[in-house]
């Protein structure tokens, strides 16, 4: 029971950390809290979520080629990344939120496209695998001590803190959503998209640069 206890908290904080770095999906996620209200936001942050945890089974799973590959084509990557970044930033810069906030209500197949979008925007990010075995060294999830159910209830704890934490921030933007004017969304989404396309053209040049 104590190795459960240790694994489980030690997956809930992992599953925190490995989701709060306010990188591009967590702009995006707050982006659509402001724009389209809370649960689009959120299936954005589940799509991410379960993007990270492919990446936490993998590394768990010891796949040393996968880390290998990544650091082979590391510059290569990021390059494709930061272009599908700043893809999504053109877009947002042109885009009306005002459209969005006539539309009351939202299909069911748009959620599926919020899910998709945070998936890949996380999954196009390989390089977090190395933030992921960073985080399983600190907290020691990996032990030879360990049976099978507790990493079963490990990996079921890091979801429950990805999720927890998506929760959260949907929680917190939406209650402040309210002091925004369309106006305000623009501006905001102008800004955002500023960042994402600097982050985005940071990501090609270091990643030529590295090809050179």
């Amino acid at each position: 029971m104590e190795y459960l206890a240790s694994i489980m908290l030690s997956g809930f904080l992992i599953g925190v950390f490995v989701s709060a770095p306010m990188g591009p999906i967590g702009v995006l996620v707050i982006q659509r809290t402001l724009n389209k209200g809370r649960r689009p936001a959120l299936f954005t942050g589940l799509g991410a979520s379960l993007s990270d945890m492919i990446y936490c089974l993998l590394t768990g799973l010891g796949l040393s080629f996968v880390t290998d590959f990544i650091e082979s084509n590391q510059s290569v990557l990021q390059i494709i990344g930061s272009v599908f970044l700043a893809a999504y930033a053109v877009y947002l810069f042109v885009h009306n939120p005002s459209r969005q906030l006539a539309t009351p209500k939202l299909k069911s197949n748009t959620y599926l496209r919020d899910f998709g979008t945070g998936f890949l925007f996380t999954f196009a990010n390989p390089l977090i695998l190395f933030f992921i075995i960073g985080l399983f060294a600190r907290f020691s999830f990996l032990a030879p001590e360990f049976q099978a159910y507790h990493y079963v209830a490990g990996y079921l704890s890091i979801a429950a803190g990805a999720i927890c934490w998506w929760l959260l921030v949907t929680f917190f933007i939406d209650k402040v959503r309210s002091h925004f004017n369309v106006r305000s969304m623009w501006i905001i989404n102008r800004i955002i998209a500023s960042v994402l396309l600097l982050m985005s053209l940071v990501g090609v040049i270091t990643g030529i640069h590295a090809l050179i």
